[in-house]
């Protein structure tokens, strides 16, 4: 028995799905192969469930602090119950609409596990299902450290989300995006928490000036935070779990989550035997997401890189149009926007202080806009800054922010990096106010050498 389209997908998640929409749309036949759900880990066990939670502490942080801007309310605790039931109404909603959109394509999708046959086959329980070209987009799984096991007390990000009961008391392996949001969440619900990060810094992939601001709000949220030192031992039983740092110091908790990052889902996939080559796990691509083998490509978490969802989407749509013929321009990794959704949130887009001082030498220029001045931030309660980084040329290549909705600019941050505009032609641009945006906007006024609201 088998199948054949012009284009076969191995997995259905972000990558995967809409590189078959758009071939679809495209007017290319499309089988999608996917093990369990469509929608992979960002629908099912990442993006939308982490965020769902995250929405959830905020509410009941406002509701905590709500006598602040003159509300009077009673906050009662978290029913963690009703709290996993609005996760999941939220999940089930867009997952029966992208079953619903998929569908609408004419999209065959085969519920099975794909292993890679060959540079046109993909076998699924026996069948073989043959393609003009072969996507790859088999997504990651969460990672461990070397000694500690996931079991019992002891739990990655996918237990994390489905905890029955708020921990009392949690220690975090990881500083992270996953870490630093986990962490974010079980404060707000009443946790005690430590984050344990084997880097000098919290968020160590982020600009510093962002990593001292975040570092500083755990603070204040007592968040405790173990930086520069890494995990000797692991223990538990039946009353709870301790962690022995190399320090010396040894934590106690009621669970132990492990964030350390996520790994390709490429073992056992018959990738490297037909000839796909792999690197640590991850699938070697040119430029143009084309593996080794002729006519199959990869994208998403599989590919080394941001392990993004938009990061996948955006892979997946490229590799549709290459397929295609139409020579989509190649994607500049740097210039795919980043979001942490913790309190406060970290959005960034483009390079590092420290790396555009690699690429351009010291004679970049570097403006920090902190939000205290910033009407908007001033009524949400909140902190933060915006930092951006210009090259010699006046063209911005970096823009680093911290604060609760920060995450909300980074449409317009992006578009700074990516056409590459120098701050004095886009300083003249009116933002809104009283908005967040306005932070953004005096931080350009202060790079064209007219600041407005920035001190001297």
């Amino acid at each position: 028995m088998s199948r054949s389209a012009d284009v076969v997908i191995l997995g259905g998640g972000s990558g995967g799905y809409a590189a078959a929409i758009r071939s679809a749309e495209l007017g290319r036949s499309v089988i999608l192969i996917e093990e369990n759900e469509l929608g992979g880990t960002c629908l099912h066990k990442g993006c939308i469930p982490t965020k769902a939670l995250l929405h959830s502490a905020e509410v009941a942080d406002s509701a905590r602090t709500a006598a602040q801007f003159g509300v009077d309310v009673t906050f009662g605790g978290v029913d963690l119950e009703k709290v996993l039931s609005y996760q999941n109404t939220i999940v089930t909603r867009l997952h029966k609409g992208l079953q619903g959109l998929v569908d609408s394509y004419g999209i065959t999708v085969v519920n099975g596990r794909g292993r890679l046959v060959g540079p046109n086959g993909v076998e699924v329980d026996g069948e073989l299902i043959t393609g003009a070209a072969v996507v790859l987009a088999t997504g990651s799984s969460p990672k461990t450290l070397p000694g500690i096991s996931i079991g019992g007390r002891v739990v990655s990000s996918d237990q994390a989300l489905v905890l029955p009961t708020v921990p009392k008391k949690a220690i975090i392996l990881g500083g992270g995006v996953i870490g630093v949001e986990f962490a974010s969440v079980w404060a707000s619900f009443g946790a005690s928490v430590t984050i344990v990060e084997a880097m000098p810094r919290l968020v160590p992939n982020e600009d510093e000036t962002v990593s001292k601001y975040l570092e500083r709000a755990f603070r204040r949220r007592k968040i405790a935070a173990k930086t520069g030192v890494c995990v000797t031992e692991v223990a538990q039983d039946d009353d709870g779990v301790t962690v022995t740092l190399d320090s010396g110091d040894v934590l106690d908790a009621d669970v132990v989550l492990v964030a350390v990052g996520r790994g390709p889902n490429t073992a056992s996939m018959g990738y490297e035997e037909t000839g796909v080559v792999l690197d640590r796990g991850f699938v070697v691509t040119s430029d143009r997401l084309r593996t080794t083998v002729p006519n199959v490509y990869a994208v998403g978490d599989i590919v080394p890189g941001l392990q993004l969802a938009h990061r996948g989407f955006q892979q997946g749509i490229f590799v549709a149009e290459e397929i295609a013929g139409l020579r989509p321009d190649v994607i500049d990794e740097t210039g795919i926007p980043r979001v942490t959704y913790s309190h406060p949130e970290v959005a960034s887009v483009g390079l590092t202080e420290t790396a555009a001082r690699e690429k351009f030498g010291d004679e970049i220029r570097t403006v920090v806009y902190d939000l205290a001045g910033n009407g908007k931030s001033q009524i949400l309660k909140t902190s933060g800054a915006v930092k951006l980084v210009v090259a010699p040329d006046g063209v911005v290549v970096g823009v680093h922010m911290v604060g609760d909705r920060v995450g909300e600019l980074i449409g317009e941050a992006q578009l700074l990096y990516n056409f590459g505009v120098g701050a004095a032609q886009v300083a003249k641009f009116v933002h809104a106010h009283p908005t967040q945006g306005e932070a953004l906007g005096e931080a350009l006024l202060a790079v064209a050498g007219k600041p407005l609201h920035v001190h001297a």
